[in-house]
């Protein structure tokens, strides 16, 4: 079977979630190989695992230049011929319109385009998802929300839902590093992600628990904006592939976030057993059950709140991070998520080869 994976994003959660699925695919004997731009992670370690990378060069937004990428990407995949086009994330998921259906095409947008832009543009995405189902064979959903978010906006593609999954094998609970009350924040800085919020909720943090420090974890467009602004208490980490060191170092990992799909942070830190406090946005509540706490998107008090909560009472951040890891191990491991996805495929390629 010849699978091609197209993405744009080559770091961070979705590049991750590719090259998982790759790996898989390509221990099952199958064809596998991923067209996303050359440089960066993933390509980088699909090629160090054997995986061919086709070059796309693609831009994260769309722009002038989209139409000749997706022309470039059509070149591409008719030279393949594969089997299975397996999209990920709004920027691949144009390949559609070059696609037509003629291919089996597997879309999972991870984070729906229409939850992070504005106005105009949100509402050309919501037409444009609407329209493209009429070209997607299977619509995969990384959480029950996104599902409904995209049935709400007009989507009617065969659709099913496959929560993320981290490596529970790799990611394994360990002493906390240190006896300061900590926090962690891991993710993109970038303005989806929310760090700004955070930020804005850490000196009400300060006022309840005053050794308190917060550890920012990772890189992004608002990284120098919000790093040039003094707050006490801040540490800031840039990009890091050994995120589980961070999260050993933790009373509790923070999602500020303002949209996911399902992120992969609080996975992860359920799988190193700390509790985690998140905005109350798509798969939150589905990923942390018990797990932590979720509070109203953008109340940045009730943030601060939460955080301040876990970092003055030690047990309850434990007893937490104790039903996440059970919590991740049953629910969010990497192997469940690969071999649901392999099992999909199969039978996708298998029933649109009967027609």
């Amino acid at each position: 079977m010849k699978i091609v994976h197209v993405t744009q994003p080559v770091e961070a959660g979705v590049a991750v979630v590719v090259l998982e699925l790759a790996r898989a695919q390509q221990r099952r004997g199958w064809n596998v190989s991923i067209a996303c731009p050359p440089t960066g992670r993933l390509a980088e370690e699909a090629r160090n695992a054997g995986i061919p990378v086709h070059p796309w060069q693609a831009t994260r937004s769309p722009g002038p230049r989209t139409a000749v990428e997706l022309r470039k990407l059509r070149g591409t995949l008719r030279a393949l011929k594969p089997d299975l086009v397996h999209l990920h994330s709004s920027k691949a998921g144009l390949a559609r319109l070059v696609l037509r259906g003629r291919t089996p095409t597997l879309f999972q947008p991870h984070l729906w385009s229409f939850r992070i832009a504005d106005g105009l543009l949100s509402r050309a995405c919501r037409l444009w998802e609407s329209l493209a189902s009429r070209w997607t064979h299977l619509l995969v959903c990384v959480s029950d929300d996104e599902l409904k978010a995209g049935r709400r906006t007009g989507v009617t593609a065969p659709a099913v839902v496959v929560c993320n999954g981290v490596d529970t094998q790799r990611l394994r609970p360990q002493h906390k590093a240190n006896e300061i009350p900590t926090a962690v924040c891991v993710g993109r800085v970038a303005h989806q992600k929310g760090q700004d919020l955070l930020l804005k909720a850490w000196p009400h943090v300060l006022e309840a628990v005053q050794d308190a420090q917060l550890l920012i974890v990772g890189d992004g467009p608002m990284a120098a904006e919000l790093r040039a602004i003094e707050h006490p208490g801040v540490r800031w980490h840039g990009h890091s592939d050994a995120v589980d060191d961070f999260y050993a170092r933790a009373d509790v990992v923070v999602l500020p976030s303002r949209a996911e799909g399902m992120a992969l942070v609080p996975l992860e830190a359920m799988a190193c057993g700390r509790s985690v406090v998140a905005f109350d946005v798509e798969g939150v509540q589905q990923s942390l059950g018990d797990a932590g706490e979720v509070v109203p998107a953008g109340d940045v008090e009730a943030l601060a709140q939460a955080i301040a909560l876990r970092l003055a009472d030690p047990e309850l951040a434990a007893a937490e991070g104790k039903r996440g890891r059970a919590r991740a191990e049953t629910l969010f491991d990497r192997d469940r998520m690969t071999d649901q996805i392999v099992t999909l495929t199969e039978k996708l390629v298998t029933e649109e080869g009967r027609r």
